[in-house]
Parts: structure tokens; C-alpha cells; sequence
């Protein structure tokens, strides 16, 4: 989203928020700065000076994200137009880039910003109801409908050559002026935002209003894909002209996603069935086994490593819970984006003074690239961002699959965490699993904390902050910032989006041979959208805080589509309410394998990730058989191992059975 021309331009932006010093979290992050810095000169600690380092950490980033989280919503929506406080003047569903009027001149909408922004919107919609919300996603798209037929520099609606066009005024209409066109990954992004709503429309059963009103946004867009995916155009960056990895993914993501819509709604899925098995074979060109690391543009020669966090961001906005660590999509648990992970991150080390002095395996700030000069080249809190969200999806990944495998690919990765770990795979039952499920917990938490270090001082979040001083400067308020900040503390919380593969054989399965296969599509404008009036969900019921898909699946067992698949397992969230101190930790056994069969050595431990100290909230989502019934309790592990049971009668629970694969138990409170 930057500017190409780099000349001329101060460090600082007297249009942003760059002047407000960032401030230190608290004595804590201080702290722990201090602490890493004093491991690179004595060593490595011991496992108890670890152990309280990590949960010194870890209430730091929780302390951090219960301020932060309501200012990033708050600013985030301040910058949609027309209501937004901060963006004047922006038309109805409009997401302005940032405020920021000059040095740097952001107050445009950019095509991928504003879906990527969107795609947070529904997920968070989508898992806990919000009419507010749910209005400023009915005027993104009443506001994208009318950006489809804008005509610009980079061509029109007739033959779809139009909705390449990277940016556009904040009142809708084009921007003219000179710019890296096209970029190819906006329309795919935008499908995938309006197709997020669209699956949470016919869950909830107003399929008219996905066929009649969203589809036709989304199918000029997936038209774009499968006849223009295989021609080069600009990253995400808008500076290198090639073949963008952050593109293609997003671009096999939409077809496999929209085929999956298409066929619910009665639509012909030629088109895309044919074209997205031949990017995701494309797609594999990107990763490089002699060098280790995913390249983030091929088709170019700038001289570049092709090291970039263009990788980081692809893999996070791939993420299907259900596809596991799968390798083809470069799933955020697979081998090559942890190994792409590793390189990326330390390319940055050295790099940046604000960087030195922390260890190697510890969590640094992340920009870019490190050949960057734009703004001279710093770190971006997006990015920063991005690599702990990264980690949380793939620890989510291994805790609901109860292992973690170490390939001779992402070893590199796992050594810089544990020395001593050597290929091989782990199952939740080994001390090798918590030992590699806690480094890389906290390994995320830092890159968090690091944020919460150079954050101004009332929460805003610019594009960027010095690689020097830690200051923030560019673009103030970056919308894309706030989004990034939601979505990593989203994927702490075991919040995870709705996934996009399903049974598709099409969304891993890589065909022998690549074929530069395309599809002329057609093209028209969509119908001026109108939304009837009361578009509530089905159920009232409380929305799960991790889940597999966008709603509440109804009680009866049915939803509007017809009757619905019963569920084999479910994902049930323990939910207790016990005041701890420093060092204590519940877990919950029982019964059935899953809780440890009354084995405290084999209990689960709960996560503190909502804990207050008005709201002592410890819960953990295990999978359970549906129907089973089980009986269990909450134990209190002190820091010295001790257990303390609480008080009796067994706790008993029948798993629900229904097609919803996921639900929150009732909160419990010790007793």
C-alpha cells in the first residue's frame, strides 16, 4: 500500500501519531527486555527461571491485549466512512488506508486492505453476533458493488480488467495518477471477505439475500481469478512487478472457497474446478528447497533474497484449521512455513537497532523485507503482527490434533526453541510436546510484546515504528494495523476463522503437471444491493469461542439447506472460574481418555488468555465423542506440583449431540 517514490521523504510524519512516544508496557515488558538481553551474556536460564519467565510473559500480553483490543476496534471502525470520526468526507462502507493526509498521503481505499479489514470484520461477526457489525459489512458491500464498475487506469468492468485497480478515491471514484498496476490479488481477497458473509447468511437461512445480493459481487471477482491468475502483476508491497506468493494463495483460496459457495447456491463450478488444482500447482514453485524458505515473488529480478513477510501473511490468510499442517497451502503448523518463518524473522535480527541484544529464538520486530528503504526500512506492527499469529494457528492446530511434528525441514525452527530436539513426532502425552507447545507459545507472545513495547502511548498503531528508537511514524492509525492486531489476538484466544477447504480435493490435492490453464469469464454490474431488515442469527445461544464454521447450528438438527451431517466429535470449551496467584495453573481431569482418566499427570491445563482479576476466567477446548457422557473436576496445580482437588460431587456433562462440531459448556466455578 506505500508509495513507490522513496526520495524526499523525513522519518517522521507531521500528519501522524509518529511524534507520541511509545511507551513501555509497564514495568513487566522493561523487565523482560532486560531479561533476554541478560540470557545473551550468562545463558541460558534454568527451566524454573524459564518457566517464570513465560508466565511473566504471558500475563504482560494479557494485560496488553485487554487494553489494546476495544482501541483497535474502536479505531478500526473510525476509519470506515461515512460515520467514521476519522475519515470525513469517505463515502458509506468506505475503508480508509489511514487518516493520514501527507507524508505519507494514505487517505485512499485501497481494494486488498479494505477486504483483509472486512475479513476480520465477519469472522468477528460471524463468531459473536453484533448488528453494528453486521451493518458496516452490508455497506462494504454495497460499496463494492459500485467499485466494480468504476472505470480506471487499469481498464473496466466489460472485460474485468477494471477490478485490478489497487486504489480509488475515498468518495469511489478513480484515482488516475501514476501507480504499480494492476495487482492481482485485490478481487480474490474481496471474494473471500464476501464469501466469509455469505456462508453466514445461508447458515443462518437467508440464501436469497447470498444469491441475490453478494453473489454477483463475488462471482465478477472469482471471474477475474480464473482468467487473469496466471499473468504477472504488482505485490502486495506495490513494488515488485512478478509473481507475488501472497497472491496465489489468496487466489487458489477463492476458487476453491467460491466453487464450494457456487455449488450451494445451484451455480456452475466449471470455471473455477478447472483453474484453482493448476495455481495451487503454481503455487508450489514458491517454496525453495535448497534454500529452506518460501520466496515471496518469483518471475523478477530486483536483486532481492526474496526473503519478506509476504510469506508470513500468505500462510495466516490460507488457514484452514481442518487442513492440519498440510504443506501444498503452506498451512501456518506445515514445515515450510515455520522454516519461512525462522528465515524471515531472523533476516531481521541484525538488522534493526531495537533488535539487539535479544537472543537468538526470542521474538524480534519484523518488517518488510531487510533490502526495505522505504521510510529508510523499518519494522511494521502488521508484520510484527503476523508472525505471532502465525504460531497461534499452528498451536491451535496441535492441540486439537494432540501432536506436533518435527520434519528435517522445520528443525531449524525447533532447535532455535529447544536445542535439543531432533526430528520426529510428538504426541501430547510427552514432556518433548510441552516442552516444543510452551517455547513456541511464548516464542508468539513476544512478537505481541513487542508490539506492546513501541505502541504509542494511547494504543494507536501507525504503519510502522523506528528501527532506532522504537518510534512510531508513517501512516498514523493504519487500519490494516488494527485488523492485524484483532486477528492475532483472535487466534490466542482459540478463536479461529471458518474454514475454506472442506472435502474439495481441489485445495491440496497438487496435479502431476502444471498447466497455465484460464477461463474467460464474463462480467456485469451487480444489482444495487438492498438488505431486508432483521437479518438476526437463527439461535441466541451464547457463540462458541472457537469454531469450524460461521454460526450456531440449530438445535434440531437441521439448517435451511436441508437436514445437516451429524457430528462425530465436538470441540467443548471448559469454561471455571478460580482465583490464582502468581504461578498456579487449573487443569481439568475426569473420566475418559481425553481429560486424563483421573490421571492429574495427564490433566489438561486451562488457559488464562480472558483471566482479570474481576473475572477469573481459566477455559480449554477439548474434542470429545458427541454423546459422550462424562464426569469430572477442576484441579489446582501449585507451583510446586502440588494438586488440590476441588470439593465433591463429580462434575458430570453429556457432549451434545447435533451438526454443531463445536460448543461452550456453561461456566463452572470452583468450589
Amino acid at each position: 500500500m506505500d508509495v513507490l517514490q522513496n526520495s524526499s521523504l523525513s522519518f517522521l510524519s507531521s500528519n501522524s501519531s509518529s511524534l507520541i512516544q511509545p511507551i513501555m508496557q509497564g514495568f513487566t515488558s522493561l523487565f523482560l527486555l532486560g531479561g533476554f538481553a541478560f540470557q545473551t551474556i550468562l545463558g541460558l536460564p534454568g527451566a524454573s527461571q524459564v518457566r517464570r519467565e513465560t508466565a511473566i510473559l504471558k500475563r504482560a500480553v494479557d494485560d496488553f491485549i485487554t487494553t489494546e483490543e476495544p482501541i483497535a476496534l474502536k479505531q478500526l471502525l473510525a476509519n470506515i466512512g461515512s460515520t467514521g470520526a476519522n475519515v470525513p468526507g469517505a463515502s458509506s462502507g468506505v475503508v480508509v488506508a489511514s487518516p493520514s493526509t501527507s507524508d505519507p498521503d494514505y487517505f485512499y481505499t485501497w481494494t486488498r486492505d479494505a477486504a483483509l479489514v472486512f475479513k476480520a470484520i465477519v469472522d468477528r461477526f460471524a463468531n459473536s453476533y453484533d448488528a453494528d457489525l453486521q451493518t458496516e459489512i452490508q455497506n462494504y458491500i454495497t460499496a463494492q458493488a459500485k467499485l466494480q464498475t468504476v472505470s480506471n487506469p487499469s481498464g473496466s468492468l466489460s472485460d474485468g480488467t477494471g477490478l485490478a485497480e489497487p486504489k480509488y478515491n475515498v468518495d469511489l471514484s478513480a484515482f488516475t495518477g501514476s501507480w504499480g498496476r494492476p495487482q492481482r490479488d485485490g478481487p480474490a481477497l474481496r471474494a473471500i471477505a464476501l464469501i466469509g458473509y455469505s456462508k453466514w447468511l445461508i447458515a443462518n437461512g437467508y440464501n436469497s439475500t447470498a444469491s441475490g445480493v453478494v453473489w454477483p459481487i463475488i462471482k465478477n471477482d472469482l471471474a477475474y481469478v480464473a482468467q487473469y491468475w496466471n499473468q504477472t502483476g504488482f505485490d502486495l508491497w506495490e513494488e515488485v512487478s512478478g509473481s507475488s506468493f501472497f497472491t496465489i494463495a489468496a487466489q487458489h483460496r477463492s476458487l476453491v472457497e467460491g466453487a464450494a459457495l457456487a455449488n450451494t447456491l445451484g451455480v456452475s463450478t466449471t470455471a473455477y474446478d478447472a483453474v484453482a488444482p493448476q495455481i495451487l500447482c503454481f503455487l508450489q514453485s514458491f517454496w525453495s528447497a535448497s534454500d529452506g524458505y518460501t520466496l515471496a515473488n518469483i518471475n523478477v529480478n530486483n536483486g532481492r533474497s526474496a526473503k519478506d513477510a509476504n510469506a508470513l501473511l500468505g500462510s495466516i490468510h490460507s488457514f484452514d484449521p481442518a487442513l492440519g499442517c498440510d504443506a501444498a497451502t503452506f498451512q501456518p503448523c506445515s514445515d515450510r512455513a515455520l522454516a519461512t518463518h525462522k528465515v524471515v524473522v531472523d533476516s531481521f535480527r541484525d538488522l534493526y537497532s531495537i533488535n539487539s541484544g535479544i537472543s537468538a529464538g526470542s521474538a524480534v520486530a519484523v518488517g518488510r523485507y531487510p533490502e526495505d528503504t522505504y521510510y529508510n526500512g523499518n519494522p511494521w506492527y502488521l508484520n510484527t503482527l503476523a508472525a505471532a499469529e502465525l504460531l497461534y494457528d499452528a498451536l491451535y492446530v496441535w492441540q486439537t490434533q494432540g501432536s506436533i511434528e518435527v520434519t528435517s525441514v522445520s528443525l531449524p525452527f525447533f532447535q532455535a526453541l529447544s536445542s535439543g530436539v531432533a526430528a520426529g513426532t510428538y504426541t501430547s502425552d510427552s514432556d518433548t510436546y510441552t516442552t516444543l507447545y510452551n517455547a513456541v507459545y511464548a516464542y508468539a507472545d513476544g512478537f505481541v510484546n513487542i508490539v506492546s513495547q513501541y505502541a504509542a502511548s494511547n494504543g494507536s498503531l501507525s504503519e510502522q515504528y523506528d528501527r532506532s528508537s522504537g518510534t512510531p511514524l508513517s501512516a498514523r492509525d493504519l487500519t490494516w494495523s488494527y485488523a492485524s492486531f484483532l486477528t492475532a489476538a483472535a487466534r490466542r484466544a482459540g478463536v479461529v476463522p471458518a474454514g475454506w477447504a472442506g472435502s474439495d480435493s481441489t485445495a491440496t490435492s497438487v496435479p502431476s503437471v502444471c498447466s497455465a490453464t484460464s477461463q474467460a469469464g464474463t462480467y456485469s454490474a451487480a444489482p444495487t444491493p438492498s438488505f431486508p431488515a432483521s437479518q438476526t442469527p437463527i439461535t441466541s445461544s451464547v457463540a462458541t469461542t472457537t469454531f469450524t464454521r460461521p454460526t450456531v447450528t440449530t438445535t434440531t438438527g437441521t439448517t435451511s439447506t436441508g437436514t445437516c451431517a451429524a457430528a462425530t466429535s465436538v470441540a467443548v470449551t471448559f469454561q471455571e472460574l478460580k482465583t490464582t496467584t502468581y504461578g498456579q495453573t487449573v487443569k481439568i481431569a475426569g473420566n475418559v481418555a481425553a481429560l486424563g482418566n483421573w490421571d492429574t499427570s495427564k490433566a489438561v491445563a486451562l488457559s488464562a488468555s480472558s483471566y482479570t482479576s474481576s473475572n477469573p476466567l481459566w477455559k480449554a477446548t477439548i474434542t470429545l465423542p458427541a454423546g459422550q457422557a462424562i464426569q469430572y473436576k477442576y484441579i489446582l496445580v501449585d507451583t510446586d506440583g502440588s494438586v488440590t482437588w476441588e470439593s465433591d460431587p463429580n462434575r458430570s456433562y453429556s457432549v451434545p449431540k447435533s451438526c454443531a462440531t463445536s460448543t461452550v459448556k456453561d461456566v463452572d466455578t470452583w468450589r
